[in-house]
């Protein structure tokens, strides 16, 4: 193995990326022909069938956050860590499918921050456009760091060089096809990221001994653990519940209500029902049908991505040197961005395990994880900022090539900036802690506004903003304590404790506000508030007639009786 990369790829892995990559800009360059004006361009002209926009809305969550951060979850925690996806996302994508997207769909509205606008006027709709932009280049930047990484552990190129290729080949297709480019790379991508990590699962699998050698090596490396040794004990790493190391309570009670509440309500909740870079993809589909449908059918593959991506990394932890000496508390030399930290787990078991030929695919699943993530990302950050900011408080009545043309500036600006915000996701060991933080920051107050103004008519346009404002500066002050060392939490505790008290705060300050300051009149909340909207605006007039596995409501009722087995499983 070469002394300057991590990797050892040969003629035939690179082939196979640069396969990937002329598919990748081949799908950019087709779907530029059908980008006639901005909707085509933000929006895709709503035209895409469930099953494609069901699977870009999976693939664009399976960036290079859920893909390593997970890993690196898995090999420092274990079993759970799968509370990301049977709690802490199926319940609130059914939620998003069943309730919320009639409403999203239905108003015709082209973001989320332009819900807000509808429903609360102009502080809210200015709060949370301005936070979901800042957030989106934040996260685009972690999805960069990560793709930077593996190619320099690819290649040996410097840090920065990686960041700037990555950058510009993510830029190339996003610009030359919008939308579109971004959700059929993404349909792609799913397929190539399931291709690329089954094998390494099962052969990562087979090495240790199947399932029970997992288990037992674990045990055995928890018994023997030094005291230098972080890792929590063998009982917490291979069950899934009460799931101590997860939240970072001791008792077993409050990590399940912290678990529950804090991550299966508040973050999850937030996170999917209210995260425009998700629910884009859903708005870009052909009826109300299809749109409910498209995080419903997205739930039934999310469900098993945890054993493609958290079991490979349990399976690093006991099987690849490094990641064996950083779990007993030693800092071995040789990760993606200089020493071994555990967002590394993935790469490294590719490298021991994976042949060539197989390595190749598996880079290419990599790189193509990142690039949804980023795509996904900077396609929603380009929308927000050409509609929610440029055209309603800077260029209000210009053209439509104008605002088109405003998008693709806004795709290169954004591009650029990630490369620097990547800087700060590179600071942490585990980027997993870093977004739990962003999201408890962003999302949580966002929902809370959210969940109450859809079925609560009296609550005020001031409220909307107040409320925003306040539950992100408390989520803000609760990370800020804990980093002062005021009190302790491990894992992603103060995460949750900070998206929870946002929550609160958020809901307790809007229904104090909404009760001082006067509501919108009734007629103006007709698609936007629950008990305003007929039910015939809520539904697509020709589901009826569908057979039963075509419809939203028993397709979301066989999700949910899944998750609910598989928790129990495990």
């Amino acid at each position: 193995m070469s002394s300057d990369t991590l990797i050892d790829a040969n003629w035939l892995d690179y082939l196979l990326v640069a396969i990937y990559f002329a598919f990748v800009l081949g799908i950019g360059v087709m779907a530029r022909r059908s980008v006639s004006d901005s909707i085509d361009f933000f929006l895709s002209g709503r035209s895409l069938p469930a099953w494609v926009t069901g699977l870009a809305f999976i693939s664009a969550n399976l960036g290079a956050v859920e893909i390593m951060g997970m890993s690196a979850n898995g090999a420092q925690l274990g079993l759970p860590t799968f509370h990301y996806f049977w709690v802490g996302a199926v319940p609130a994508m059914l939620f998003l499918g069943v309730v919320m997207m009639p409403f999203y769909y239905g108003s015709k509205v082209r973001s989320v921050p332009e819900f807000m606008f509808r429903r609360f006027g102009t502080g809210a709709h200015l709060v949370n456009a301005i936070s979901f932009a800042v957030a989106q280049l934040l996260i685009a930047g972690v999805n960069l760091a990560l793709l930077a990484g593996i190619v320099r552990a690819l290649l040996g190129w410097p840090i920065w060089v990686s960041l700037i290729v990555a950058g510009a080949v993510v830029l190339s297709y996003i610009t030359l096809g919008g939308l579109s480019a971004a959700i059929y790379n993404e349909v792609l991508q799913f397929f190539v990221i399931v291709a690329s990590l089954l094998p390494l699962t099962l052969i990562g699998l087979n090495r240790v001994g199947g399932w029970d050698g997992l288990t037992e090596k674990i045990s055995a490396a928890s018994a023997g653990a030094s005291s230098a040794s972080d890792a929590p004990p063998a009982a917490q790493q291979l069950n899934a519940w009460p799931g101590q190391a997860l939240s970072g309570f001791d008792s077993p009670l409050l990590s399940v209500v912290g678990i529950v509440f804090g991550l299966g309500f508040v973050l999850s909740f937030g996170y999917w029902t209210t995260n425009f870079v998700e629910v884009q993809r859903a708005m870009a589909s052909d009826s109300i049908s299809a749109a409910r449908k498209t995080p419903i059918i997205g739930a039934f593959p999310k469900m098993f991505v945890p054993f493609i991506v958290i079991v490979p990394g349990m399976v690093s932890a006991v099987l690849v040197a490094e990641m064996i000496e950083l779990k007993d508390g030693g800092s071995p030399a040789g990760g993606a961005s200089g020493d071994v930290t555990y967002n590394d787990a993935l790469l490294l078991l590719m490298r021991d395990v994976l042949p060539n030929g197989l390595l190749g695919l598996a880079i290419a699943g990599l790189l193509a994880a990142f690039m949804a993530g980023m795509a996904a990302n900077i396609s929603a950050f380009n929308t927000v900022f050409s509609y929610d900011l440029w055209q309603r408080y800077i260029r209000k009545d210009h053209s439509d090539d104008y605002y088109l043309r405003v998008g693709r500036l806004a795709t290169v600006g954004a591009t650029v900036i990630a490369i620097f915000t990547a800087q700060i996701a590179l600071g942490y060991d585990n980027v997993m802690n870093y977004l739990q933080t962003l999201f408890g920051f962003f999302n949580a107050p966002l929902f809370a506004t959210f969940i109450l103004g859809m079925f609560w008519k009296r609550m005020t346009p001031t409220a909307g903003w107040v409320g925003l404002v306040a539950g992100t500066l408390s989520a803000i002050a609760v990370d800020r304590t804990a980093a002062a060392g005021v009190f302790e939490l491990s894992g992603q505790g103060v995460a949750f404790l900070a998206a929870s008290v946002a929550f609160v705060v958020d809901i307790v300050l809007s229904v104090v506000v909404s009760l001082v300051t006067r509501p919108k009149p009734a007629e103006e909340l007709r698609g936007l508030v629950y008990s305003e909207t007929p039910r015939e605006d809520r539904t697509d007039p020709h589901e009826a007639s569908y057979p039963w596995y075509r419809r939203t409501a028993p397709l979301a009722g066989i999700a949910l009786a899944m998750v609910i087995v598989l928790n129990f499983a495990f």
